[in-house]
């Protein structure tokens, strides 16, 4: 790995600035290697080196990945004058470090929301042919039934001619007040409302359960989070560019045009144009 410079490696970990690093350097108090670092512009491998800060030794990371229970009323943003958003849950050495939520969910719409710096990763997790499956639970206003199930199935049109991909609609109970799962592959401005409204029901509760191999744990009350284990991280690595193996397997057998993915593609991605809008919330 390239060498990189000490006051970036240690600003990194949100715990300083890197102005505060300078001033650490100077006052001799961080080790690199076990001898007191000379300058705060010396390079070094952030894989090998062995770096400590008053005593405390550093471990160094490329990205983070935080699991965040999305309690309702908050914005999914870095930052809004219009309310709290999502990173002003978190400790501040996590709010210094370029975090960022992959995707969007309404504002009061609860569940698992991704928060990391890792913009590959949350790339690939959004990108439609990639075919990331999202569970939410839904209440809505008025019974459903297998009609409802069908059309989830089939793939429902909305009011102003968007095509939905396919889903899953699983009824947990039918009544006056009914809930349900739904799985997505797909995340559009107010989907899941939408979806809904589109066959005369109204969503009056709504919470994301599952993020790709990402399950939102039961002991993750709202607003608390925790970062990701490593194993949750590889399952979430190998289960989405198993997909992207697959698709290209599709491609290659003739079994899905790559002209037509690639135009698929493009017109999704036009129609997320308006998530630039921090009034426009995903699901």
């Amino acid at each position: 790995m390239a060498k990189e410079r000490l006051d970036k490696l240690i600003a990194s970990t949100g715990r300083w600035s890197r102005r505060e690093v300078k001033t650490l350097v100077r006052e001799g108090r961080v080790l690199v290697d076990g001898r007191i670092a000379a300058s705060a512009e010396d390079k070094c491998d952030p894989l090998t080196a062995r770096i400590s800060v008053n005593g405390e030794e550093l471990f160094y990371r490329e990205h983070t990945y935080v699991m965040l229970h999305k309690p309702a009323g908050v914005l999914s943003a870095t930052e809004d004058g219009r309310g709290e958003t999502v990173l002003d849950l978190l400790a501040p050495e996590y709010r210094k470090i370029g975090l960022f939520p992959v995707g969007r969910l309404d504002k009061d719409t609860e569940g698992l929301l991704l928060l990391t710096d890792d913009g590959a990763l949350a790339h690939d997790l959004l990108a439609p042919k990639k075919h990331v499956d999202k569970v939410y639970f839904v209440r809505t206003d008025g019974a459903l039934d297998d009609a409802d199930c069908k059309a989830f199935v089939q793939g429902i049109t909305l009011g102003d001619g968007l095509e939905c991909l396919p889903a899953k609609l699983e009824i947990l109970k039918s009544d006056a007040q009914s809930e349900a799962l739904i799985t997505i592959h797909e995340g559009k401005f107010h989907q899941i409302k939408r979806m809904f409204g589109a066959l005369g029901h109204e969503v009056t509760a709504l919470s994301r359960l599952t993020f790709g191999a990402l399950r939102l744990p039961d002991e993750l009350p709202p607003g608390q989070y925790r970062e990701l284990t490593e194993e949750e991280l590889e399952e979430a690595r190998r289960r989405l560019y198993a997909h992207l193996a697959q698709a290209e397997e599709d491609i290659k057998a003739g079994r899905v045009h790559p002209i037509d993915e690639v135009f698929d593609e493009i017109m999704r991605e036009l129609d997320s144009l308006s998530l630039d809008d921090p009034h426009n919330q995903n699901d």
